[in-house]
């Protein structure tokens, strides 16, 4: 194998994890003993917010009557395509019953969460596009109440184009609230009596970490870090453009990782000189976060063949990862690993992450070697059912018996064995040997 490293990163996200444990464990313990006041605590000293926290129909119209109506237009036409993606998706699987054995019918049913609880941030950036990214898809696989989140912008209230992004979405509850007091709200029902089953979107280090301790309690999408971006390119890509792209999703954060995995080495070279001379024409907030991001976190790989370019990018499991190279169906074919996948050089990771349907929340930090992202699937819940004539009882009343008994769980085996009793009262089965131990 070629392979060689032309850039190599000199940290990893896993290193600031600690820190976020400590800090979530302490705030959800004082959430579960405090409840409301806590969280308002939380949002006063955190946030400087001492307003409402759910906003009513009043407070929203006030809050976004200003909206631009081309923002309207913009949010309403990127709202509109993430739910049409996700009625998509939920029509790819749907109800079936089919009998398995004379008598035996069994089937599934797809019904949606009652109550999901969507979060989108508003710290470095006013993160519109989530908002509309979660609530959109919960609103298409058909959830009955939504309960959508956000921090104060800047010590004001929310943002108004992430509120009027989160109505025109469908939220049925929008309060003013972020980090883990948001997530811990949600998930508690708080201010809403409604407790979510399922808590989504992105966040920082304190968000993902709230929504992992908290997992297994309510469902989440991800278990989500930093923003990652991959660039898989040839000798045909366009070095500019692949510099843009690398660097465009640098500026998500400082810790925010960008790979290029490239087969040419005169591409990876000119990249390489390229990025920096484009984070330094960034307004400052992006320049800051970009520039530390390709310092500490940035990798340059340089592979022989675009079979080593494939076990390589798979092996990173990018959270998006683009493809500009030559033959994109081959590509499309061989990749096993990434959250979404961005293909040819027309297509940009920046489409997916505001307003080209697919869902931008996205396993990072290896999770899309097992995982996908978040789809209208993570909102609705695959249930199976059964139904057996008398007749079909008795046969797998059989089976289930003996199988029952050679595990040693007796008791099991007697639910088969009373209702062969009951309807097959002069019959003689082969029902195992009584387990005696």
């Amino acid at each position: 194998m070629s392979i060689a490293y032309l850039k190599k990163a000199s940290k990893t996200p896993e290193t600031e994890t600690a820190t976020a444990q400590k800090v979530v464990a302490e705030m959800l313990a004082e959430i579960r003993s405090n409840g409301e006041a806590a969280v308002r605590e939380y949002s006063r000293k955190l946030d400087k917010w001492e307003g409402d926290i759910v906003m009513t129909p009043e407070a929203i119209a006030a809050a976004t009557k200003n909206v631009p109506d081309g923002v309207k237009r913009d949010i309403e036409f990127a709202s509109k395509q993430v739910y049409e993606f996700a009625i998509a998706q939920k029509n790819s699987i749907h109800e079936f019953s089919t009998e398995l054995h004379k008598g035996v019918t069994a089937g599934q049913r797809v019904i949606p969460c009652n109550v999901v609880g969507c979060y989108a941030p508003s710290g470095r950036y006013a993160h519109i596009a989530s908002a509309y990214m979660t609530v959109a898809t919960a609103k298409a696989a058909g959830v009955k109440t939504i309960v959508a989140c956000s921090s104060p912008y800047r010590g004001g209230g929310m943002h108004p184009y992430v509120l009027y992004a989160f109505q025109a979405a469908g939220a049925d509850v929008i309060m003013t609230l972020g980090g883990v007091q948001a997530i811990a709200s949600m998930v508690y029902g708080l201010f809403t009596g409604k407790q979510a089953d399922v808590v989504v979107g992105p966040g920082n280090k304190f968000v993902a970490e709230a929504k992992r301790s908290l997992f297994g309690k309510i469902g989440i999408d991800v278990f989500a870090g930093p923003s990652e971006v991959a660039v898989i390119a040839d000798e045909t890509a366009d070095p500019f453009i692949v510099a843009s792209d690398l660097v465009g999703q640098a500026e998500h954060g400082h810790e925010s990782p960008a790979w290029l995995f490239t087969t040419s080495d005169k591409l990876a070279q000119e990249v390489m000189r390229l990025v920096p001379e484009l984070i330094d024409k960034l307004p400052p907030t992006a320049k800051d976060a970009a520039a530390a991001a390709w310092r500490d976190y940035g990798e340059v790989i340089v592979c022989g063949t675009r079979e080593e370019v494939a076990q390589i990018s798979d092996q990173y499991a990018g959270e998006h990862l683009e493809v500009h190279a030559k033959d994109l169906d081959w590509w499309l074919a061989n990749l096993t690993c990434y959250g979404s996948l961005f293909l040819g050089e027309e297509t940009t990771v920046a489409y997916g992450d505001k307003a080209s349907g697919p869902n931008h929340v996205l396993p990072t930090m290896g999770a899309a070697r097992y995982s996908g992202g978040l789809s209208v699937h993570k909102f609705m819940k695959v249930l199976t059912w059964q139904r057996l004539t008398r007749e079909a009882s008795r046969d797998i009343a059989e089976v289930t018996a003996r199988i029952s008994r050679l595990e040693g769980m007796e008791a099991h085996a007697r639910t088969a064995d009373v209702r062969l009793g009951k309807y097959y009262p002069k019959q003689k089965f082969d029902i195992g040997n009584p387990v005696e131990m």
